[in-house]
């Protein structure tokens, strides 16, 4: 099982701040984990009601299913989903895998991304678990097929790719269209109360968590005209995503299919 805990070798690639995954003591009736993958520079999120035990994964990584499948059985979860903020080309999902330590977890993924899952999701519908529930919103841009997920009672958005803290997903792959990105972030995202805590599917640079009062104030390219972000998104000049020949197939069928990184 691979450690939480990055090593000296890897270290140095995050501030400090990210070498320490929240892992709050749980509230009287929720429970929630922020945990991280060191090469993908990805969150994984486990939500549950402390009373049921029903409990919601989202986005994990293939390679840590095994570290995400013994936090639950830890605790004493019952994941009955496992959520797909859209199609990886990053990393392969390991919803797939996880399947195999809880059956009865259902992957969930967009309907419009035209990948395979259990259950496939469309703006406006509602995951629930125990007696909480995340509300699925349709935020395309990053990909045709990317949502967010809102946790009202909590006052929690799960942005996945489509808002990275102080940033947000690339467009220049895989169905990306910036303007479409900048109206979804800033209706379905952006317009939610300030307070609102925003938890991202990767981070670069060591950050854990945001605002949608902070983001509104503070992102350096979602905080421009529409025009002036179009601009930005067309000469970011990213490299190639290295692992996309690999992921993109294996997480059009939600990771079943595929090996662990060697």
């Amino acid at each position: 099982m691979r450690s939480l805990v990055m090593t000296s070798q890897n270290a140095s690639r995050i501030p400090a701040i990210s070498r320490f995954m929240s892992s709050q003591t749980p509230d009287k009736d929720y429970v929630f984990r922020q945990l991280f993958d060191n090469r993908t520079y990805t969150y994984t999120y486990i939500l549950a009601d402390t009373q049921s035990k029903e409990a919601i994964i989202i986005d994990p990584v293939l390679e840590m299913a095994p570290r995400d499948a013994a936090i639950v059985e830890e605790l004493g979860l019952k994941p009955i989903f496992g959520v797909n903020t859209h199609v990886h080309a990053d990393h392969v999902t390991g919803t797939g895998d996880l399947k195999k330590y809880f059956p009865n977890m259902k992957s969930v993924i967009a309907e419009v991304s035209k990948a395979k899952a259990d259950k496939f999701i469309n703006h406006g519908d509602v995951l629930n678990f125990g007696k909480f529930s995340l509300e699925c919103r349709s935020t395309p841009g990053h990909t045709d097929g990317c949502f967010s997920f809102v946790w009202h009672d909590k006052k929690m958005a799960f942005t996945g790719d489509a808002l990275l803290i102080r940033g947000c997903g690339r467009t220049d792959f895989q169905q990306g269209d910036a303007k479409k990105l900048y109206k979804s972030v800033h209706d379905h995202i952006l317009s939610l109360p300030a307070e609102t805590l925003l938890y991202p599917a990767h981070d670069y640079t060591g950050q854990t968590v945001s605002s949608v009062e902070e983001e509104n104030k503070y992102n350096k390219r979602l905080t421009k005209p529409v025009e002036e972000f179009v601009k930005i998104m067309d000469n970011l000049n990213l490299p190639y995503p290295k692992e996309i020949d690999r992921a993109l197939p294996a997480n059009m069928v939600c990771g079943y299919n595929a090996a662990p990184r060697s």
